[in-house]
């Protein structure tokens, strides 16, 4: 037994139309009916004129899924032929979808609907009760983030995670597109931070220049406490723009090796041999000054 149909059509149907229809000799196209609940999901119309005609069976296809995408897809069908929807209730009908299929970009349920992306996104705006979800599916029916910053985050912590993993493995796990994943996997070869951060005030990974630079130093002689040179260093061992560049790995062992507190090295000074103070001192001596070129170098960079 047949269920009535769950319309999009929010004046119902039109008489005048079903009246042309059942005058209609030639075979109309089937009826697309919801398997689950036998509900018409598309021909209430040429149903009624059947029924007018006088006819007992009518011509059928079945659709298996939600009722929500039964209903998606009888908005689908009367935009795509037959008597069209009209503008209020494509935007009725955009609003519901919105709504029961929150992971919807605005160009996929303007594909559905016959409406423009910028309308389906007024719809959104204007409806409280729709749900925003922090994924999109779009019109390809792939997934994507809302918020592209996190899809980048997402390919960049995967690729961190593992680094040999392909382009579409990674794309798959960030719920981002390939192209995507590969400008993210670019970025990182070349050094590049591939999430762009806001100004962080407190964390010494990335902020203004130290106050401790070369040829400021203060007459004190003082150097950052071990806790400070600690996070410094905890926060660049966990940057991927150097973790994954031959470079940038190698600076890091370098700071992570001089990541060390006063204390400590003038223990290492009283540790030297008599007989070798002259040669550490010119090593020392030269490395200082490779290390004071570097500072000069990333001053310049930052001024």
């Amino acid at each position: 037994m047949l269920v009535e149909a769950d319309s999009p059509r929010l004046d119902g149907e039109d008489e005048e139309h079903i009246a042309i229809l059942a005058e209609n000799d030639q075979e109309l196209p089937p009826i697309l009916v919801h398997r689950q609940s036998m509900r018409v999901i598309d021909g209430m119309h040429r149903l009624r004129a059947a029924l007018r005609r006088g006819a007992e069976t009518i011509a059928a296809e079945y659709f298996d899924g939600t009722e929500a995408d039964a209903f998606v897809q009888a908005v689908r069908a009367n935009i795509g032929h037959g008597l069209p929807l009209s503008l209020h209730d494509r935007k009725a009908a955009a609003t519901r979808i919105a709504r029961s299929h929150p992971g919807w970009s605005d160009r996929a349920i303007a594909k559905v609907t016959g409406l423009s992306h910028k309308t389906v996104a007024a719809v959104r705006r204007s409806s409280g009760e729709v749900t925003q979800s922090t994924v999109r599916v779009g019109r390809d029916g792939r997934a994507r983030p809302v918020d592209p910053v996190g899809g980048r985050r997402a390919v960049r912590d995967a690729i961190v995670a593992s680094p040999k993993a392909s382009l579409r493995e990674v794309a798959r796990k960030a719920g981002v597109s390939v192209g995507t994943a590969q400008k993210v996997r670019e970025q990182l070869n070349r050094g590049d931070d591939p999430v762009p951060e806001p100004h962080h005030k407190h964390d010494p990974g990335h902020s203004r220049l130290p106050q401790l630079l070369c040829g400021d130093t203060p007459a004190t002689g003082t150097m950052p406490d071990e806790q400070d040179m600690s996070s410094i260093t905890r926060s660049l061992l966990t940057d991927p723009s150097l973790r994954l560049t031959e470079c940038g790995r190698e600076l890091l062992r370098l700071l992570a090796v001089h990541a060390k507190s006063q204390n400590h090295w003038n223990e290492l000074a009283e540790a030297v041999p008599p007989h070798r103070v002259a040669v550490v001192f010119k090593l020392a001596n030269e490395y200082a000054r490779a290390w004071e070129d570097l500072c000069e170098k990333l001053h310049r960079r930052a001024a």
